[in-house]
């Protein structure tokens, strides 16, 4: 029992700040400056008016297609590097790992000018593709570290035996290990696309146009120096939230054992 009753204070103290979000984008907009957490009101219109306050759903467009473009990226370049890294042994190998761990140490706010400036060399500023390019790298090296342990994990013997049914490399990744992969495969693909949904500071720095920005650089826009619509900032944050639990509800069982991969031998 007292257990239970931790978990659901813990459980309550994670939730508590969605439900003062959930509070204030039910506010009437006179009220928001009070200091209580309930309206007196409820605006559900609030639901509906912010679509027609911003171009939501044309920053939702994009935040899909870069979230989802980009985790396409990681993913092909992922996976036949942890898969060599796993089955080779090659001069290097340990130290191009370590390398792959280091670069997870940049934070993408100290290296934001230098990504601006190839951009702009590049001629990619204020594009799609150089969002999905940057996200696409962010998150390559843990989806590398993530597979490699799940492909270490899985016996060699596994694939002999594919062999010597006449399958061929390839043919043994897709049919034999790849399967048995799949948490791996799931975990990486949920990290990355959470983390290029949730992408907000390389997004600020090299798009312009209203509509090529992602949902996180649009979400601060009804807060400025000319305006003040918070109801619509917590509405739009809570209409964020919604393909990412979505996303999690579907995956969770494939997640914590990707998580795990490589763990044990």
């Amino acid at each position: 029992m007292v257990l239970t009753g931790v978990g659901w204070l813990v459980g309550l103290f994670f939730i508590a700040p969605y439900l003062v979000m959930l509070g204030t984008a039910l506010k009437p907009e006179h009220e928001l400056m009070r200091s209580s957490y309930l309206p007196s009101e409820w605006h559900w219109s609030n639901f509906v008016d912010v679509w027609r306050a911003a171009p939501i759903w044309q920053n939702m467009k994009v935040s899909l297609i870069v979230a989802a473009a980009a985790t396409v990226v990681t993913l092909l370049a992922a996976l036949p590097a942890a898969y060599y890294t796993a089955r080779n042994r090659f001069r290097g190998r340990n130290a191009f790992m370590v390398l792959v761990l280091v670069t997870q140490m940049f934070a993408p706010t100290a290296l934001v000018i230098g990504i601006y400036r190839e951009m702009v060399a590049l001629n990619l500023t204020d594009t799609l593709l150089a969002l999905i390019l940057v996200n696409a790298a962010f998150n390559l090296p843990f989806c590398i570290w993530i597979l490699h342990g799940c492909f270490s994990s899985i016996p060699k013997e596994l694939e002999e035996a594919a062999f010597l049914d006449g399958a061929g490399r390839i043919t043994a990744l897709v049919r034999v290990t790849l399967p048995i992969s799949l948490p791996g495969v799931v975990t990486a693909i949920v990290y990355t696309f959470i983390s290029a949904w949730n992408e907000y500071i390389v997004a600020l720095t090299v798009t312009a146009s209203p509509n090529r920005q992602p949902l996180t650089v649009a979400i601060p826009s009804f807060v400025t120096q000319y305006q003040e619509h918070w109801q619509f900032l917590f509405v739009t944050s809570l209409i964020a939230i919604v393909p990412v639990a979505i996303l999690f509800i579907f995956i969770e069982r494939y997640l914590i054992g990707g998580l795990t991969a490589g763990s044990v031998k």
